[in-house]
């Protein structure tokens, strides 16, 4: 395998693109809707671990061939609760217009809802399901129908920005916990808001390590997101938010992210421990559908850099 330049890896027909100096590689050379070779796959893990996303163009994938795909690399999460777009009979198969009915569920249109989550720059940069105790350790995420324009994703290198953070700020976040809380940067409607009692009635919430140790590469990630995160134990207000400005400022710095355009039958495939994303919000005035759907592999409880896991303080893990 050559070294990880701009030139190509290749395995199995496999080609490894880098599209940028840290984060993301483009596949080519591929056919995922049919079975990929033991060569194949870990080529593809292989990169998955050292690009964090991972972009394939021009996939003619089905549900069955989507859920088919995601097991060699682990078991896909069988979702309990969706919404009326998601396939039936594919319960691992979770469809993004889902979320389009979520706002409509509690009294809002879809820019209020995106407005209301992401009132500050950072909220929308997020890990799925990070409010868990065991958040995904991946996902696939594939086009059905995008808009003419508009609509892309951004993801971002955890291992990159916590490298580049200078060493006394590395060994004093390695002993850092915060809480990550379900709905933390929702902006609450005057009156009475539906949407906050839900999250009183349903909320999830976790303490996990700021710096996370990946179970499989052994590299420390700034595992924090303005989604999700709002209190880092152990610390004034104050410097809770001085500290929470320097960590998603810095897991958001433009050159280790990566942003995807979209296309039918485009396929990203994320590290979910290794990357937070920003999911687009470019899109709610223009009249063009956009239809995603979604398999996430099972992960496990994330792990610190003294060894101590995380510690869940309400809701179900993932799956269960």
């Amino acid at each position: 395998m050559t070294t990880h330049t701009a030139k190509a890896e290749a395995g199995a027909g496999v080609k490894v693109n880098p599209v940028t100096g840290y984060t993301g590689a483009e596949i080519t050379g591929v056919d995922l809707a049919g079975p990929l070779d033991d060569e194949a796959v870990a080529v593809i893990r292989a990169a998955l671990l050292r690009w964090k996303v991972l972009f394939f163009r021009d996939q003619r994938l089905d549900h069955a061939a989507h859920v088919a795909l995601a097991r060699p690399f682990g078991e896909p999460v069988v979702l309990h609760s969706r919404g009326k777009a998601s396939p039936e009979g594919f319960p691992e198969v979770e469809t993004t217009a889902d979320r389009l009915e979520l706002a409509g569920r509690y009294g809002m249109d879809h820019q209020e809802w995106l407005e209301r989550r992401r009132h500050t720059l950072s909220r929308g940069w997020h890990c799925d399901h990070g409010a868990r105790v065991n958040p995904p350790a991946a996902t696939i995420l594939r086009a059905e129908t995008v808009p003419p324009y508009g609509g892309d994703t951004t993801w971002s290198n955890l291992a990159a920005a916590y490298a580049g953070l200078s060493e006394p700020v590395r060994e004093f976040a390695d002993r850092l916990r915060a809480e990550h809380r379900l709905g933390v940067g929702y902006q609450p409607r005057p009156g009475h808001d539906a949407y906050v009692q839900h999250l009183q009635d349903h909320q999830v919430a976790t303490v996990h390590p700021v710096v996370r140790v990946h179970p499989e590469s052994g590299e420390r990630l700034l595992f924090v997101n303005g989604y999700y995160v709002e209190q880092i134990l152990d610390v004034s207000r104050a410097e809770n938010r001085l500290l929470l400005e320097l960590f998603v400022e810095q897991v958001t710095r433009p050159e280790y992210t990566v942003r995807f355009r979209w296309e039918p039958g485009s396929v990203a495939f994320w590290d979910n421990r290794a990357t937070i994303h920003l999911a687009p919000s470019d899109t709610g005035h223009l009249d063009f559908p956009r239809i995603m759907h979604r398999v996430m592999l099972a992960g496990d409880v994330p792990v610190g850099p003294d060894g101590r896991p995380s510690d869940s303080i309400c809701g179900a893990p993932l799956g269960s």
